[in-house]
């Protein structure tokens, strides 16, 4: 049963639709490799300076690692997070060296450019037929801590990655929001010209 009833109010591939946050997973494992093609197309994102400020941290279900990375996620995203196949933590390093330049100095765009690349990472895995959710819900510092992450580098988000599951799995007030979520009309997140609000 198709579940998505997302429509575009301009002509995008259809990807972009289909991608999405899902919290039911299946608990089934994926190979390293179906992983590290996601990861591949994080890898090919744009970003400043071409500094590919991004830094990913994963673990496999069941794989070395897992329960470290579970362990910091919040309460409430470990409680479905758990069934995920796998976890990663997105950090993105601060600060960057210019072309040119002796010495690097602090990067203005290095979380946006972490958000491309977690932009890509997301409509790979549904394009390979997994998806994949992002989280804040983290223990950052922690996470700081227990994964070793250097000091010029900031925590930035945790996703799980699976394949979809039985929504019945879930707690019943999350059964009814699992299914695609709809967006803004874009109306109301453009101006030309000058910021307005809608």
């Amino acid at each position: 049963m198709n579940v998505n009833s997302r429509i575009a109010e301009h002509a995008i591939n259809p990807l972009f639709l289909e991608r999405w946050s899902p919290r039911a997973y299946a608990s089934i494992e994926i190979s390293q490799g179906e992983l590290f093609e996601i990861l591949e197309a994080a890898r090919w994102a744009p970003s400043a300076y071409n500094a590919q400020p991004w830094h990913f941290v994963y673990s496999r279900r069941g794989a070395n690692g897992w329960e470290k990375l579970l362990g910091l996620l919040n309460e409430f995203n470990q409680s479905w997070a758990r069934r995920a196949s796998a976890l990663i933590f997105v950090l993105s390093k601060t600060s960057l060296l210019p072309p040119g330049a002796a010495e690097e100095v602090p990067s203005y765009t290095h979380s946006f450019d972490a958000g491309a690349a977690w932009g890509a990472l997301a409509l790979q895995a549904a394009h390979s037929g997994w998806q994949a959710h992002g989280m804040a819900g983290i223990d950052y510092e922690r996470a700081r801590t227990e994964l070793g992450v250097p000091e010029n580098y900031r925590v930035e988000a945790a996703v799980a990655i699976g394949r979809i599951g039985d929504k019945t799995q879930l707690p019943e007030p999350l059964q009814q929001r699992e299914a695609p979520s709809h967006r803004k009309a874009l109306s109301e997140i453009i101006s030309e010209g000058h910021f307005a609000s809608a």
